[in-house]
């Protein structure tokens, strides 16, 4: 990354980090500089290398939050369980219903990407976290577009570029924590050290409204492809992780089908819920429209080639999330949109994902992280059936038989080999998930008889891959293509069903639904689920649950769908069963089982409050008008 000027790296170092800091920082503080240090704001920010050194700073202020800490939380569905024992991460918090673990307060290092540390700093990755990043990087920002008359010896293009990325992040880091607290003080300037706060907090709605006036904006003036814009010539080659048009684009889609949806068209001024039985269905359809026309905008220049983006082939697929052995290069292919830049070369590779993962017996470690049999259920048929169906063919005497393709990519089953070098005792070489088999262990190995492998290689474990585990990068994205489709048809078929498409995309709903699952090499959406608009949407929503599994989006789609407090979505169970017959280790999916039953291991008991995450107490003790949310 560009350095910076000393002395504006010094007072961005000291700026809020959150309400009440906004109100406590003295001034003094960070005008204590030496005097080699001084730099006039005419020169900081007079060209494009030292205004693009200062917004640059902004990508170290997005949490990472696969890898913020040894091990990470950013499941909070009921998609993972942890490991009996493992009380400090935050899903196991959410899972009790103390939302409060988010703090760092509350023992925030759990949580990982949201509150670690005591203090920000972003070029530490266990002190880069959203509550303080995002406040961080929004007066970041503010003050940056308060100072772009300053930037005097530029290209117009250069000017765009810079602006547009100071644009995005502050709607970005506003959308962020939306998600999580519902409407907040929109900060469109920069509030002095010494300035009263008085900002009230404003529904989602105006919030939104706020963060889309800055995502069209920078999606106006940010290139496509920074390797094919005369800004990007210096970095040529290195400009993946910077944010473009397609990136602002995306989250102006994002950011209005959040507004849509319908736990947010259903609260009042004070985040209230109104009607907690609403309809999940329910969407607010200018909204939608808004949505989808914004992803219509994005997918028809990805249709038409007109970008650096397309869908990743399926026989590619594990280059999204993890690469090996190709000297570090970074994942993500041609289809991550946005990802958090790695500070150092341990948190590039295993440390801190690949443990979580595996168990005692291939790893050493306890599998922290595992997904649960409910969820898994998501996984169809290849025939592109949900498994209840009673069309799809599914046996539960052979229940891993003829499964959606991506089933076999991400979830280690009953009998998969798990290990090609020596091991001993031999017969740990395959994954014996069955009831009392080896890998079955509630403390250090599976609670639910599924081991997660979506985000590292099989070989991942002591026996394969010894101690070449610095060739391993692992990342998860915030956002890839594949869910921009995904959430064009959701705003699609919001509006209408299936055969809805926006005014500016030829994709209809469906079509977008079928293009990700031909990927996969699962069959279209069956014409029974098409005709009804709920049956329809329930597909997109199962769809998005495979596709994105584990990506951190689920707690928030659970919410947003007013689905969190409900059955099926507030139980986690395991899968139940013993071998029947003779197991043949070269076709596990043929494997033939008895008993396959679910068994529930957690029920969660949320109430009202648990639609928005609690603010701090010393934030809302500021001024009347930053009040807590509902319940807390």
């Amino acid at each position: 990354m560009i350095k910076i000027f000393s002395k504006y790296k010094s007072v961005a170092v000291s700026l809020a980090l959150g309400l009440s800091l906004t109100m406590a920082t003295s001034c003094t503080d960070y005008l204590d500089k030496a005097p080699e240090s001084d730099v006039s704001a005419e020169d900081a920010f007079k060209n494009f290398t030292s205004f693009q050194g200062y917004t640059e700073e902004l990508y170290l202020c997005m949490p990472d939050f696969c890898r913020g800490y040894w091990t990470t939380s950013w499941n909070w569905g009921e998609d993972d369980i942890m490991a009996v024992g493992i009380n400090y991460h935050m899903s196991y918090k959410v899972d009790q219903g103390d939302f409060w673990g988010w703090q760092q307060e509350f023992d925030g290092w759990g949580s990982g990407f949201m509150d670690a540390g005591n203090t920000f700093d972003p070029n530490d990755r266990f002190k880069r976290s959203l509550w303080k990043g995002a406040w961080y990087g929004i007066r970041k920002c503010n003050i940056g577009l308060e100072n772009m008359e300053l930037m005097t010896a530029a290209s117009t293009e250069e000017r765009n570029t810079v602006k547009g990325q100071l644009l995005f992040f502050r709607g970005w880091f506003h959308f962020m924590l939306m998600q999580y607290f519902g409407g907040l003080p929109y900060l469109d300037s920069a509030v002095a050290p010494d300035q009263p706060m008085t900002l009230p907090r404003e529904t989602y709605q105006a919030c939104a409204d706020k963060a889309a006036k800055d995502f069209r904006e920078a999606a106006d003036l940010l290139p496509v492809d920074w390797d094919k814009s005369p800004v990007g010539r210096n970095t040529l080659g290195k400009n993946g992780f910077r944010i473009n048009k397609i990136t602002a684009l995306a989250y102006l889609g994002k950011n209005y089908l959040w507004a849509a949806s319908p736990l947010m068209k259903n609260i009042d001024e004070k985040m209230n819920v109104l009607n907690p039985n609403a309809s999940t269905y329910e969407y607010d359809t200018d909204y939608a429209k808004k949505a989808a026309d914004a992803f219509g905008e994005l997918l028809s220049l990805v249709e038409s080639g007109s970008t650096q983006y397309k869908l990743v082939d399926f026989s590619e697929y594990s280059d999204l999330f993890y690469t090996w052995n190709k000297n570090m290069l970074p994942p993500g292919s041609t289809e991550s949109i946005l990802r958090a830049i790695a500070h150092d070369a341990w948190q590039n590779s295993q440390f801190g994902v690949f443990t979580e993962f595996g168990g005692q017996i291939l790893t050493g470690g306890m599998a922290f992280s595992q997904p649960t049999a409910n969820y898994v259920n998501y996984y169809g048929m290849a025939n592109g059936l949900p498994l209840n169906d009673p069309e799809s063919g599914f046996d539960k005497n052979h229940p891993w038989k003829d499964r959606d393709p991506r089933f076999y990519h991400d979830i280690v089953y009953d009998g998969v080999k798990v290990v090609e070098g020596t091991i001993n005792p031999e017969s740990n070489r395959y994954a014996n998930m069955y009831t009392g088999g080896s890998y079955r262990d509630d403390i250090n190995e599976s609670r639910t008889g599924y081991f997660l492998y979506k985000f590292i290689p099989m070989l991942a474990n002591n026996y394969d891959m010894g101690d070449t585990f610095n060739k391993l990068y692992i990342d998860v994205p915030y956002l890839r293509l594949a869910d921009c489709y995904l959430m064009y048809a959701e705003a699609c078929a919001a509006m209408g069903g299936a055969s809805s498409k926006s005014t500016n995309c030829s994709l209809t709903a469906l079509d977008a639904v079928n293009k990700i699952r031909q990927r996969a090499g699962v069959a279209d959406v069956a014409a029974k689920f098409t005709a009804d608009k709920s049956k329809f949407m329930d597909e997109v929503r199962r769809e998005r649950a495979v596709e994105l599994s584990f990506e951190g989006h689920r707690f928030n789609d659970l919410r947003r769908w007013l689905l969190l407090d409900k059955a099926p979505y507030n139980i986690k169970t395991s899968q139940e069963f013993v071998r029947a017959g003779a197991f043949d280790p070269k076709n596990p999916k043929d494997t033939e089982v008895s008993g396959f039953t679910e068994k529930v291991i957690l029920t969660r008991n949320f109430t009202q409050k648990h639609w928005w995450l609690p603010l701090k107490k010393k934030d809302t003790s500021i001024y009347p008008e930053m009040f807590q949310n509902p319940g807390w």
